[in-house]
């Protein structure tokens, strides 16, 4: 195991802060602040200041004031170098709720500090209107919300760590890890961030949430014949299916079909049915031991090599490295 020598601090120390809220993810805020700990004392090892963690929380009075300091005794400004909003196990911050923190962030960038969020966080830096045009992710689970609240953003739910310079976001509820190291990364360098990787035992290459995101229809847009095609499509399983086989189930002509199904589910027919199927292939690959060309058969794929195409390109991963990273240890019995 690495050996983490305790120095003393060298003067200057660069600070990275946490605003904390009501329900937010007190296990990121926690964690982040260990990895940060951990890398700062790999940084002072290689001769470089290591990270200041601070906390900060919304007081009565209105204003924010640092609850936790991890070096209380050093002299602090109120603007950190990084400023991190983290996510929420419960809810997302209401747009009623969100205007102080949006304020007080906009602020802090107006002074130079790069803001990041976690998970639900980033719609706390999208009412901020600096996401505007540029960029972002968040938790897979609600980019659709997302979307509908700040349209003018560009939603990259695959991702799982967006750097777009002055604004860093991170999209799963894990994801602090992927960017705590980022950021180790562009405030001490590469050297401290891969230390600090093998010391936690985290994975530093890049990783993307669609590696495990489920597929979530929408199913709130209030087109009730667009609603009836996708319970069908849903029980119908994951075999080929047609537009026009669709269209007829919904009653209408198959250009108005994919017209209206588009606009209310966010994908054309046939992208949605892919979708259907990788997601029972994705369920075969965890819980059997099929081949993958069987598996492509099942799901309604005759060549097995368009299969493994579309499968990387839904998932990120080939079918052979998603069951490596994601199969259960022992697969059920195959049912014919």
């Amino acid at each position: 195991m690495p050996r983490l020598k305790v120095s003393d601090a060298p003067p200057a120390l660069v600070e990275v802060g946490m605003m904390l809220y009501p329900d937010c993810q007190t296990g990121m805020v926690h964690g982040i602040t260990d990895l940060f700990h951990v890398a700062g004392r790999f940084a002072v090892d290689h001769g470089r200041p290591p990270i200041r963690v601070s906390h900060w929380r919304l007081q009565e009075g209105g204003g924010f004031a640092r609850c936790f300091d991890s070096h209380p005794d050093e002299p602090g400004g109120n603007s950190p170098a990084v400023l991190i909003a983290p996510g929420s196990l419960h809810k997302l911050l209401e747009a009623e709720e969100v205007a102080p923190y949006a304020r007080w962030l906009l602020d802090r960038h107006a002074q130079g500090t790069v803001l990041a969020s976690n998970c639900g966080g980033a719609f706390a830096l999208a009412a901020t209107g600096l996401l505007s045009g540029r960029p972002a992710t968040t938790h897979w689970f609600f980019a659709e919300a997302f979307r509908d609240r700040f349209p003018d953003v560009r939603m990259e739910a695959d991702r799982m760590v967006v750097d777009d310079g002055d604004i860093i976001t991170a999209g799963g509820l894990m994801a602090w890890t992927d960017l705590g190291l980022r950021i180790v990364e562009r405030l001490l360098g590469p050297s401290v961030m891969m230390e600090t990787a093998r010391f936690l035992l985290i994975d530093p290459s890049g990783r993307e949430q669609k590696n495990y995101a489920s597929f979530a229809p929408k199913l709130t847009h209030g087109d009730e014949a667009i609603l009836k095609v996708q319970h069908w499509l849903q029980a119908k399983g994951a075999g080929p299916v047609a537009v026009a086989e669709m269209a007829g189930e919904a009653g209408m002509e198959e250009r108005t079909f994919q017209r209206r199904f588009k606009a209310a589910t966010g994908m054309t027919p046939v992208e949605y049915v892919q979708h259907i199927r990788v997601g029972k292939a994705r369920e075969l690959l965890e819980f059997t031991r099929r081949t993958v060309d069987q598996i492509a058969w099942s799901v309604g794929y005759e060549d097995a090599a368009a299969f493994r195409k579309l499968f990387h390109r839904i998932t990120g991963l080939s079918p052979q490295d998603y069951r490596q990273r994601f199969s259960a240890p022992t697969p059920l019995a195959d049912v014919a």
